[in-house]
């Protein structure tokens, strides 16, 4: 592997070497910017067209950035410039000056065809991935297997990102991922309730990954910041799109998305409905390798939702200057989980002692809500010259009550029965400024404060069957309370030239943590101050290569489900427990970057390395059979890593996208006497084929492969799957049928082992095969989009 490693690393740097000695000597470089000439706002992905003027033969091209602006070179003068974006009437430049092999067009402006606009559908195709400064975009609307997908399971086909089947996001193989909702907290983001799943892939406009944020953004996550933008349609008039989707497992859903636009207001709205269920294969292996005995379970959970969702908002232009916005969205879910596990217990000569079901029954029903009230004032000095103010406010809760019942098949008496009841809400509240100034074209400045609060309560009862009565068990039963202040302040400043460019900044933030079980009165009190400062750089060596470096520090607090100490008895055998007493992590994160494009293919290609300090760890204790999992707070973990994505388009019905990762790490830590030292690696890739068929029938297949990789005790297997898509659009284009296969051979498995001097622990689990066909109406000026419904853990 390590061979094969070097290898490739070197044949990547050789290409980008030659990418530098490519000659550049007598290239015209044609800079400019195009703007909506009513509205004077940047018109995104406009095209740019670079023709011959002797025999009208198309050069090259390329499109506008998100400000409008684009830059283009040529190798001849002999040349004119087609301007053109669909709905505007397009503009041909022949009249221009070249002064030192430079085209300066200045600013651009287009005007709206209004003949075109009723009658065209626009169906721009965005770039899947596109590389920033300190950021990687991914655009949704090309991810064809994402029909039928929710927020995690789109979230999967994101270069760097991984999700296993039980939910948990990684971020180039580490955990501790801070996820955020528009560029802000939210509890839709809230990994442990899998609110994620109520935002559904047609909501999504793209996902930015972070690995190394500069000090404006939130300190949280040591892995980085993985920001889900969604869609806001701002065409005028009314636009929208319906859709209605059914799948196997049963997977069925409605959704409908809608939008106006006048002068003043811009309305905008997404409704939708659905059905899921999720069953997921259990299997696991509980042996005392000092008394020999074994509890074998196998068993299928069913999590089976009624989800419904709302978002309603508004953009109110009070003039060009200022924007007041008001949005909230609502989110309900009728939760049903259903099991059955087997058990088996085997004594130390492999012979069956007992043998017994136990059945589970929950239901639960979860209400969230968020709002945001946020102001913007621009000022007429600079576009870029900006105020911004927020206020969001979030809510889950979850009320749920569950019943065991045990039944002996065989041998002795099963375990009693039980039942447990749980009523948890969470309170979220985020204020945030932001005020940027530039003082020149190549300074800014940015300042800014944020203000969290975060407020739980949870009130967690167990109660066992004692003589046909229910008794409750004080060791389980408790009302957890977390409360956490954060208090964060940040200043930036930043230096643009035409070729070199730095950002350097300073966080501090003052954190308050306190928790409380009520009942036995332990209390947790932790007050730190801590400063996290950044560095980024980018340097354009040629127009077709770039390099970047960044350094950020970051910091993961541990959440309310690490914290609190009860947790999970669905197996009784193999419980999940949190650790009041644990203690955040810090990562000190370095990374540099390359990124390279010529004409068919673009390479980026990193090395970075982080530094953790006090990681938490899951680690196993093992009692009378019973594997208790808790969270554990156990030395330093320094990774090293390399990073390659690239994109290879040989003509236009073909494209391909990859993303490998691979880290070596290396673990020293002390826990109850016992010495974690060691050193491991883990390795990802990701391939990703799109083909464009005629009769507008588009194609898409993804393979990936994980890996096996190590923990401080856990030696976790590696896994192989394939995702797969097809679109088919009619109408010309208002209509979409989809079809997308997730997981197609069922071989996305979870298997792990532990293996210590006095018990073996073996756990697998399986989700399957998941199939979704789709259909999207869009209307007015609208696209036709893909709904998902649902949501995974």
């Amino acid at each position: 592997m390590k061979s094969i490693f070097k290898r490739s690393f070197f044949a990547v740097c050789l290409m980008l070497v030659g990418g530098l000695l490519h000659s550049q000597n007598g290239a015209i470089l044609i800079t400019g910017k195009v703007l909506d000439y009513q509205s004077q706002s940047p018109i995104e992905f406009a095209t740019i067209m670079v023709g011959n003027s002797q025999d009208n033969t198309v050069l090259t091209g390329t499109t506008t950035l998100e400000d409008g602006t684009f830059s283009i070179t040529a190798d001849t003068d002999s040349i004119y410039l087609e301007i053109s974006f669909i709905g505007y009437v397009a503009q041909r430049i022949t009249d221009f000056q070249v002064q030192s092999n430079k085209v300066d067009l200045g600013t651009v402006y287009l005007s709206e065809n209004s003949q075109t606009l009723e009658e065209v559908v626009v169906l721009a195709e965005k770039s899947q991935t596109e590389f920033k400064l300190d950021r990687r975009v991914f655009n949704v609307g090309q991810d064809l297997s994402s029909n039928g997908a929710s927020a995690l399971e789109l979230l999967n086909h994101v270069p760097s990102v991984n999700v296993s089947i039980e939910g948990q996001i990684s971020l180039r193989g580490s955990s501790g991922v801070q996820i955020l909702i528009n560029g802000k907290p939210s509890v839709l983001a809230n990994d442990e309730g899998s609110a994620l799943g109520t935002i559904t892939a047609d909501m999504i406009d793209r996902i930015e990954v972070i690995t190394n944020p500069s000090a404006k953004y939130d300190a949280e996550g040591t892995a980085g910041i993985i920001n889900i933008v969604l869609k806001k349609e701002e065409k005028k008039g009314i636009n929208g799109s319906i859709s209605v989707n059914t799948g196997i497992p049963d997977n069925h859903s409605i959704g409908l998305s809608l939008n106006r636009r006048t002068e003043k207001f811009n309305l905008f709205s997404q409704i939708g409905v659905g059905y899921r269920e999720l069953p997921q294969n259990n299997n696991t292996i509980n042996q005392d390798l000092l008394t020999g005995t074994t509890i074998l379970s196998t068993g299928t959970d069913y999590r089976n939702e009624t989800f419904y969702n709302f978002i309603l908002g508004t953009d109110y232009h009070i003039n060009s200057l200022n924007v007041l916005t008001l949005s909230g969205n609502f989110a309900y879910e009728i939760e049903e989980q259903p099991s059955l596990t087997n058990f088996r217990q085997l004594a130390g000569d492999d012979l069956l002692v007992s043998e017994w079901y136990r059945q589970e029954n929950t239901e639960a029903t979860n209400p969230k809500w968020q709002y945001e009230l946020q102001y913007k004032k621009d000022f007429e000095d600079d576009k870029d010259h900006t105020f911004l103010f927020s206020a969001l406010g979030n809510f889950f809760g979850k009320d749920q009550s569950s019943a065991f019942e045990n039944a002996t098949i065989t041998g002795s008496e099963a375990p009693s029965n039980q039942q447990t009841a749980t009523a948890f809400s969470e309170t979220k509240y985020t204020f945030q400024a932001d005020y940027t100034k530039p003082f020149s074209e190549k300074v800014t400045l940015e300042v800014g404060s944020q203000y969290v609060i975060t407020d739980v309560a949870n009130d967690y009862a167990v109660s066992n069957l004692v003589n046909n009565e229910w008794v409750e068990d004080p060791g389980l039963t408790n009302v957890f309370e977390f409360d956490q202040k954060v208090l964060g302040v940040y200043s930036t400043g930043a230096y643009e030239g035409e070729r070199w460019g730095v950002k350097a900044g300073l966080r501090m933030e003052m954190t308050d943590l306190s928790t409380v079980l009520t009942n036995t009165a332990e209390k947790n009190q932790q007050n730190y101050t801590n400063l996290f400062p950044s560095l980024h750089t980018s340097f354009k060596v040629t127009d077709r290569f770039s390099l970047q470096a960044g350094y950020s520090k970051r910091i993961f607090r541990p959440r309310l489900w690490d914290l609190n100490p009860f947790f999970n008895i669905r197996n009784n055998f193999s419980i999940r427990t949190g650790n009041p007493s644990l203690n955040p992590e810090f990562t000190d994160a370095y990374e540099i970057n390359s990124i390279y494009i010529f004409e068919k293919v673009s390479l980026n290609l990193g090395v970075y390395q982080r530094y953790t300090t006090d990681v938490v760890e899951q680690v196993s204790t093992f009692e009378n059979n019973v594997n208790t999992l808790r969270p554990i707070n156990i030395g330093t973990n320094r990774a090293t890593g390399i990073e390659l994505n690239g994109k290879y388009s040989p003509n236009k019905w073909l494209s391909l996208n990859g993303d490998f990762n691979y880290n070596y790490f290396n673990r020293q830590g002390v826990f109850e006497d016992k010495t974690f030292d060691f050193s491991a690696d883990q390795w990802s890739s990701k391939l990703t084929t799109k083909i464009k068929f005629p009769a507008a029938i588009d194609f898409e297949v993804t393979g990936q492969y994980n890996s096996k990789y190590q923990t401080v005790q856990q030696a976790v297997s590696d896994n192989f799957f394939i995702d797969l898509g097809v679109r088919k659009k009619i109408m010309n284009g208002k209509t979409i049928l989809n079809l997308s296969v997730r997981d197609v051979f069922a071989s996305r498995n979870r298997e792990s082992e532990i293996l210590q001097n006095d018990f073996y622990i073996y756990n697998f689990g399986q989700r399957g095969r998941f199939i979704t066909l789709g259909l999207s109406y869009g209307f007015g000026k609208g696209e036709a989009m893909e709904y998902s419904g649902g949501r995974r853990r």
